[in-house]
């Protein structure tokens, strides 16, 4: 992909530090509601063009995720290049927030796929524009408890939309990634008088879920957990799950989970609808994570604030899947409208001169 081919996107930074092995890139899609903020993810890719066409693809999704969550934001995201098992390092990490600093604000980073508050506590050394700090550093914490709430907020609202009551007691449902942010929805789930299944690629997070959750079913796989009969499905781990393959075991009757980019490719969207799948777009749900670290950015961090906050992705989510029942559309189509809707009626705002 050529860079330039970064269409709609409004300033693509590459940075590279040769002596921390640093080789990041920072895309910024708007600043129409304000500074941009997302997540740095930490991933091996298997080129450069791979790393550019997934931060390209992120910061666009979170100009979405920001405006549907009524922040004050616009949509960036960056991706650092390579293993973070291997790779991480205090001079790599501060590096990194050099350049950010460089932005001059434009760029707000968190925590993402490959790092942690403590990474953010080292970025937060050379740069005032991050979030997601630990707490004894001054910051919010682990964003993925207030994502998991977001989730079952959401599920929620599905539950009243397809079944007339937000009641989850004797539904199944299927928790794919036991992470971050699965881990911390199941007991929701559970509280709920929901039953769970679940499944994660790493034998570490099943012993820690059996250990802690002895009632939830573990599965081998996301393909048996898709197909063991489930009301809803949760994809609370990496996106692309909802493919053509993936479609013709599916039976839950709900998909609403925590992973990024759930769709393989947008007409997903539509065959789902036909299928009689209610889809509930993935930067909607998980949207508790970006509510926190807004919070914790514009100004002292307050978790019941950021909570009520995260509460309002029920009345969110229940707008959105009207407004796709009322105009005969998918709720991806929906909430995506509604999200432009805000970002061209709020950035409006930007262009009348104020004088003080």
């Amino acid at each position: 992909m050529s860079i330039f081919d970064a269409s709609g996107h409004e300033q693509v930074v590459f940075c590279h530090d040769p002596e921390s092995g640093l080789r990041a890139i920072i895309a910024i899609y708007s600043t129409a509601l304000g500074p941009a903020l997302g997540g740095t993810r930490f991933y091996p890719y298997a080129s450069e063009e791979e790393a550019l066409t997934d931060v390209l693809h992120l910061s666009e999704g979170m100009a979405y995720k920001n405006a549907i969550a009524g922040l004050d934001h616009g949509g960036g995201k960056a991706v650092i290049w390579g293993d973070p098992g291997v790779d991480k390092s205090e001079a790599l990490l501060r590096a990194y927030g050099r350049f950010v600093e460089s932005l001059g604000g434009r760029y707000v980073t968190a925590c993402d796929v490959g790092t942690y508050v403590e990474d953010m506590d080292h970025i937060a050394r050379e740069t005032r524009h991050v979030s997601g700090r630990s707490p004894e550093a001054g910051g919010a914490g682990d964003s993925s408890i207030l994502t998991a709430f977001g989730v079952f907020q959401a599920m929620r609202a599905a539950a009243q939309h397809r079944w007339g009551a937000v009641d989850l007691t004797g539904r199944t449902v299927g928790v794919a990634g036991l992470g971050k942010v699965g881990r911390h929805l199941v007991p929701h789930l559970l509280e709920a008088g929901a039953e769970v299944v679940a499944c994660d690629v790493d034998p570490a997070a099943l012993a820690w879920t059996a250990e802690h959750f002895p009632r939830v079913r573990l599965v081998a796989d996301a393909e048996e957990l898709v197909a063991s009969g489930v009301h809803v499905y949760a994809p609370c781990a990496l996106g692309g799950v909802l493919n053509e393959r993936s479609l013709k075991t599916l039976d839950a009757e709900i998909v609403c989970g925590a992973a990024n980019n759930q769709l393989a490719e947008p007409g997903i969207a539509d065959e789902l609808e036909r299928a009689g799948v209610l889809y509930c777009p993935d930067y909607v749900v998980n949207s508790g994570g970006v509510i926190q670290v807004a919070d914790e950015y514009d100004g002292a961090f307050d978790f019941k604030r950021a909570e009520r906050r995260t509460t309002g992705i029920f009345a969110t989510t229940a707008r959105i899947l009207e407004r796709a029942k009322g105009e005969g559309t998918t709720p991806v189509a929906a909430a995506d409208a509604l999200a432009e809707e805000r970002m061209a009626a709020v950035g409006r705002l930007q262009r009348l001169r104020v004088f003080r």
